[in-house]
């Protein structure tokens, strides 16, 4: 399955202090408990729960124009975004392409109760192991910085809802790490992270799920 990335950018835009933001002088067990709830701690609470605030900025702007690009997205397909948090990177695909039709699932209430306001309409709650969508109803499936956060069974149930539903382009974005240093740098900063896996792992996992689409990692350098 093809290696493509549209991430690394936006990802190195963010600093991160591994050790000063997520270990040192911090309870890094009872903040991923926090974290695991997906609540305004999480999304908009101070950095040693999660984002510790995030806002829309117009950086998936260009995350988008290039997904567009590369699986060719014309007006009346369907985009799902799995895992889309506040709708940025969908509000953006709706800025790009008029007539596109769009949808989004998270887990989070928080989040899509703050997401951008254009977007609310076409987003669920909900969860990726039981996608309530009908078989092959979008053009592309999309879940960035989501899968990892689930267990290995619930992550084969995932991949298998992806396929079910998708009508044959899929992108996954996944944390990930290919040195010792990357990974002791994923363990310090993750909060949430149930699968840490090397991008070869990763496709072998991918392969044995059945999954048949595109994906790209992140690197905690």
């Amino acid at each position: 399955m093809p290696y493509i990335d549209f991430i690394e950018k936006i990802h190195k835009k963010t600093t991160r202090d591994y050790l000063g933001e997520r270990v040192i002088g911090v309870n890094k067990a009872e903040c991923a408990k926090i974290a695991k709830k997906f609540d305004k701690n999480y999304w908009d609470g101070e950095r040693k729960y999660g984002y510790g605030g995030f806002s829309y900025d117009g950086r998936w702007r260009p995350v988008a124009d290039q997904i567009i690009q590369y699986y060719n997205i014309k007006p009346g397909q369907k985009v799902l975004d799995i895992g889309c948090g506040k709708a940025y990177l969908l509000f953006e695909f709706s800025q790009a392409i008029l007539g596109i039709e769009l949808a989004g699932l998270d887990i989070s209430q928080y989040a899509l109760d703050n997401a951008k306001k254009e977007m609310k309409p076409h987003l669920k709650l909900g969860n990726a192991v039981e996608l309530p969508y009908e078989d092959k109803s979008f053009d592309l499936v999309l879940s960035i910085n989501t899968l990892h956060n689930l267990n290995l069974p619930d992550l084969e149930k995932a991949l298998i809802e992806i396929e079910r539903i998708s009508k044959g382009k899929k992108y996954i974005v996944v944390d990930s790490y290919r040195t010792e240093e990357e990974k002791v740098n994923l363990m310090y900063w993750q909060l949430t992270c149930e699968c840490f896996y090397t991008p070869e792992e990763w496709e072998w996992i991918f392969s044995h799920c059945g999954y048949s689409g595109d994906f790209s990692c992140i690197f905690y350098e």
